[in-house]
């Protein structure tokens, strides 16, 4: 029989690869009875890696993934900037490239801006266009619409228009959350109709996240597995889950 550790690493596998898993299905997955997946899981949320619920467990919700831009910006900073390394080497001089709103982007705005090629970003995020403007070789349009202070962005009907009127060459769509089972979820409901739009109108869309994210399901879906060429996140994946999820239609980077 599995030890205590071992099977906490497989649920958390598990996790990682679906929003929540059932008492049943880890009865079975472990070779465990029922009453010891319970013990574990409970064990599991006292240490803070799993959040039990009704029937089984899902992992832990950061406790500011629906606050404010600059509380969002702060966590997993490290896992954001290392995913967007990766993200920005697919650049190629004279791209168009568009970028939607979100902290995971404006950690990439960063990078971007240090960034040595010809390049024309299209964007609604209007801290990553401030991160961007002195760089002299980047050629930068803001995309007007409503203000939403909060996400430091623009939105609406006016700001999907005009960002319809562009066919980037790349789209990196920050995004809230992922996992196999749902596909790609966001809470950002003032957002949804710009990535929907962008993920439509690139030629290439790539999805940039922190892997903290994976696993976990959000508000509402908006883009399914097949909509998104690729998935980049840190090395923080195991290369397991990266084959399950390429199973699944989802290539992790």
């Amino acid at each position: 029989m599995m030890l205590y550790q071992e099977r906490a690493e497989r649920v958390l596998q598990r996790l990682k690869l679906q929003s929540t898993v059932k008492v049943g299905e880890l009865s079975q997955l472990l070779g465990v009875s029922v009453d010891t997946v319970r013990r574990d899981l409970k064990a599991m949320e006292q240490e803070g890696l799993v959040r039990c619920v009704r029937g089984g467990a899902c992992l832990p919700e950061a406790m500011l993934s629906f606050s404010g831009f600059t509380g969002r910006e702060i966590i997993h900073s490290d896992w954001k900037r290392e995913s967007a390394r990766k993200a920005i080497a697919y650049i190629r001089e004279g791209d168009v490239i568009a970028l939607n709103s979100g902290t995971t982007n404006t950690v990439l705005a960063q990078e971007l801006s240090a960034l040595n090629k010809r390049i024309t970003v299209v964007t609604n995020n209007l801290a990553a266009g401030n991160l961007l403007m002195p760089n002299s070789s980047i050629r930068l349009f803001l995309v007007g619409g409503q203000v939403d202070a909060a996400e430091r962005s623009t939105y609406g009907a006016a700001c999907e228009a005009e960002f319809a009127m562009y066919h980037p060459d790349i789209a990196f769509l920050s995004i809230n959350a992922v996992n196999y089972r749902d596909g790609f979820t966001d809470f950002r409901f003032n957002e949804m109709g710009i990535i929907k739009l962008l993920a439509g109108t690139a030629k290439k869309v790539i999805a940039v996240m922190d892997s903290s994210k994976l696993g976990q399901c959000s508000k509402k879906n908006v883009l399914a597995p097949e909509q998104v060429d690729l998935l980049v996140m840190d090395d923080h994946v195991p290369d397991e889950v990266r084959k399950e999820y390429l199973e699944k239609g989802i290539q992790i980077l």
